[in-house]
């Protein structure tokens, strides 16, 4: 989907949704910041740095990670293989295994399965390796795509407690979702695209408290 005069900002610290269905460009949004595909026009800063156009591996090294829609894992490596692939752009190194104890913390069950193949992982657990291997990278701004798809209620709820959990280590979090009921109370700003554009935007707590809102959007998880 192409995306239209679109403007999005955030804060360092904070908790930014962009919310839309299938098709809306949301996805194209977060491979554009994360620099997977190339802008036709218009800029994208990061602390007042344009990024757009740096190498994948460049915007890495900035701070910037990206959970991808599907998970994206090495099949056939183990758990903790897929988390070290994860410190491939880090310059600092001395704090890997401590990153690494505070991924097991998050997750006990990749602990657990440490030296299991990715592979053979259930999708909860893939998703949970997914955003492991991301944190590996420490990263300032975590991106992800779609952490709730295809994941029973009870693992989408865990799935968002964790990221409140890395909320608190002052990691800043960009998080595209379906399930906006969810989406809405885990972050204090939502963008909401259309077609490629964005139709609205606000306080999430304005956002969920407008009866509009609710009627087009959340009539079906209320």
């Amino acid at each position: 989907m192409a995306l239209r005069d679109i403007s999005l900002s955030m804060e360092e610290g904070a908790i930014v949704t962009l919310l839309g269905a299938n098709g809306a460009g949301k996805t194209t949004t977060v491979r554009a910041i994360s620099g997977l595909v190339s802008l036709y026009s218009g800029s994208i800063e990061y602390f007042g740095e344009r990024i757009d156009g740096l190498p994948v591996e460049k915007i890495a090294q900035l701070g910037i990670t990206l959970v991808p829609e599907g998970r994206q894992l090495f099949g056939d490596l183990t758990v903790k293989e897929n988390l070290l692939m994860g410190t491939i752009s880090r310059n600092d190194k001395s704090k890997i295994d401590e990153d690494m104890a505070w991924v097991f913390s998050l997750f006990p069950r990749l602990k657990d399965r440490k030296n299991q193949h990715a592979e053979t992982l259930s999708g909860g657990e893939q998703q949970m390796l997914a955003i492991g291997r991301a944190l590996m990278a420490s990263p300032k701004l975590l991106v992800l795509d779609e952490p709730s798809l295809g994941l029973a209620p009870f693992l989408v709820k865990e799935i968002f407690d964790t990221l409140r959990n890395i909320h608190e280590r002052k990691v800043s979090i960009f998080l595209v979702e379906q399930n906006m009921m969810m989406a809405l109370k885990l972050a204090q700003y939502a963008y909401i695209l259309e077609l490629g554009t964005i139709v609205m935007k606000g306080p999430t707590g304005d956002l969920l408290q407008d009866e509009k809102i609710r009627k087009a959007y959340l009539s079906y998880e209320l």
